[in-house]
């Protein structure tokens, strides 16, 4: 397992709903500027939902990284699934399975992100697969 490193940018964007009478329900664009191991970057979208309870909410999303991972190049999706129960977060990012191209085919690996005083960075622990 090799690890990579760094901090990121992000800007999410609110897309307007179809069901705008349900405001505990929500979409965004993901924009996402990643440096250090990983210099990359990424674009998706984000469905959202809050609850009545303070500290309680979901997300899923998807996003495609478009880069160079420790030099190689080539893109990649990320899916994200997180909860928020009562402010303990649960958050899992995973590669796609085979969505890795040109240098990044065969990628496989799980993403953490850490969000200290407004400053966002990610810890990527993947494998790069040979293919045939």
């Amino acid at each position: 397992m090799t690890h990579a490193t760094g901090p990121f940018e992000v800007q999410l964007t609110p897309i307007p709903s179809e069901h705008a009478e349900d405001t505990m329900l929500g979409r965004m664009t993901i924009d996402k500027q990643f440096h250090g191991d990983l210099e990359a970057t990424s674009k998706g979208q984000m469905l959202t939902a809050g609850t009545s309870v303070q500290g309680s909410a979901g997300y899923v999303a998807i996003e495609r990284v478009n880069g160079t991972l420790h030099g190689r190049s080539g893109s990649f999706v990320l899916q994200h699934s997180a909860t928020l129960n009562r402010g303990v977060p649960q958050l899992s990012i995973t590669v796609v399975p085979d969505s890795g191209t040109d240098q990044l085919t065969g990628l496989a690996g799980e993403m953490t992100i850490n969000n200290v005083d407004g400053k966002h960075s990610y810890d990527f622990a993947y494998t790069l697969a040979e293919t045939a």
